[in-house]
């Protein structure tokens, strides 16, 4: 497929801090900046990464170039209101003539086929299932949009015989305004009471469907390979497992606990998921095939759901892969993810950013083309529990906040630059 990152076949692409530890919590803010790496490493012969990635130390390899203002540069932001009005906004998307689509949490999704400003219509299945984490939750609409007219939504649904979570595909008129067609192309994620729902849908550049899923809060599910639940699954427009997974199923990779964040950075197509730990540790992971080591199964007669086990254990699992960052203890409550990409944002250009429920901030991570943290911090500390970030085909960056009743917004972020 000529991926960059795909970078041998063995290394393929193989989460609401709302775990027991993480849920609403408005506190537990955590260390500052958190675990960069020391000395903010450039490649080998001096290639920093695309923002010009210098770390902490500001040294790039011999002849190499660290970006102007390198990992440290912050850029000034002008945060205002876009949409309002909103309970619990979960997801953010855009149709290619510019409409907006934003699902809530206790639905529906909201087709703004007037402008922000008006009226939206409304897309409300009457199996969607909203209750505790779970209910419609990530959006994601299909670059072939023009020719297909297709939407995914993942929800929780009574549709079969048991509660589960699902992936539905929305066939939906040019601007939105109306439904043609709804086909579930995914059902069976494993649901119990709402509790680690996932469910994030974000096309990759391989022209797959990535799904970061929640493990359910059941101890068996994310090692279980015969289990969508703790996984990351890359499927195609029908929900078919794509040929080349390396499991041979949907899933992608394993020993996942709650992903709620999946980002691809087009510069490069580095692809990373956000994921909530349990008292410690979430983190932010490549995209690879394998296991990431999560599972909580029950051991010595203790607890179903054994939130004790590491996130990413070692021990149990001496191939896991462990994660490019972690939040170490007290946990952020990691939830979406976005690359901020383009020249307007200086050097931000590439940087990941990542929203955060308990801790309220938005995180900026410097990434290197390998995969490699060299810096982090936090902004927007002053807008509440953040949800879902997402870069605008504008250029500009969009955030769900997660207000309750009327209280949440869309919020639109532009850079300030310095002339």
């Amino acid at each position: 497929m000529g991926l960059r990152i795909f970078l041998v076949c063995a290394f393929l692409w193989g989460a609401c801090g709302e775990s027991t530890s993480n849920t609403d919590g408005t506190g537990g803010n955590a260390g500052a900046g958190g675990d960069a790496g020391s000395g903010g490493m450039a490649g080998a012969g001096g290639m920093a990464g695309s923002a010009g990635m210098a770390g902490a130390g500001g040294i790039a390899g011999a002849g190499g170039d660290a970006g102007s203002g390198g990992d440290n540069t912050l850029v000034d932001l002008d945060v205002t209101p876009f949409i309002s009005g909103l309970t619990k906004p979960w997801d953010i998307a855009w149709l290619p003539n510019g409409t907006v689509l934003v699902t809530e949490r206790s639905g529906p999704l909201n087709v703004y086929v007037g402008g922000v400003g008006s009226t939206p219509v409304t897309i409300a299945p009457p199996d969607l299932v909203a209750s505790g984490e779970g209910g419609m939750l990530g959006l994601e609409v299909d670059p072939d949009f023009a020719n297909n007219g297709y939407v995914y939504v993942c929800m929780a649904s009574n549709a079969g015989t048991a509660t589960d979570v699902r992936l539905v595909r929305y066939e939906l008129t040019q601007n939105g305004g109306a439904v043609i067609e709804r086909i579930d192309i995914v059902t069976g994620m494993p649901y119990s009471s709402g509790r680690h729902s996932g469910c994030r849908p974000r096309f990759g550049p391989d022209d797959y469907l990535w799904v970061g899923t929640g493990d359910a809060a059941i101890g068996t599910t994310p090692q279980a390979d015969d289990s969508l639940g703790g996984k990351v699954l890359r499927i195609d427009r029908d929900g078919i497992a794509a040929t080349d997974n390396p499991s041979g199923e949907r899933w992608f990779s394993k020993g996942h606990r709650n992903i709620q964040g999946m980002a691809f950075r087009a510069s490069d197509d580095l692809g990373v998921s956000a994921e909530h730990g349990p008292s410690i540790d979430d983190e932010v992971n490549l995209l690879l095939a394998g296991n990431f080591g999560w599972n909580p199964v029950p051991t010595n007669g203790g607890p179903q759901y054994n939130e004790l086990v590491p996130m990413t254990d070692l021990v149990a699992f001496a191939d896991a892969i462990e994660a490019i960052w972690s939040s170490g203890s007290p946990t952020l409550a990691l939830s979406g993810a976005t690359f901020i990409e383009g020249s307007q944002w200086g050097d931000w250009d590439g940087v990941l950013a990542v929203a955060t429920l308990k801790a309220a901030h938005l995180h900026i991570y410097f990434v290197s083309a390998q995969g490699e943290v060299t810096n982090d911090f936090r902004v927007i500390e002053d807008q509440g529990r953040l949800r879902s970030p997402r870069q605008g085909p504008d250029g500009l960056l969009y955030i769900t906040n997660d207000g309750g009743g009327s209280g949440g917004q869309v919020l639109q972020v532009s850079p300030v630059l310095s002339p």
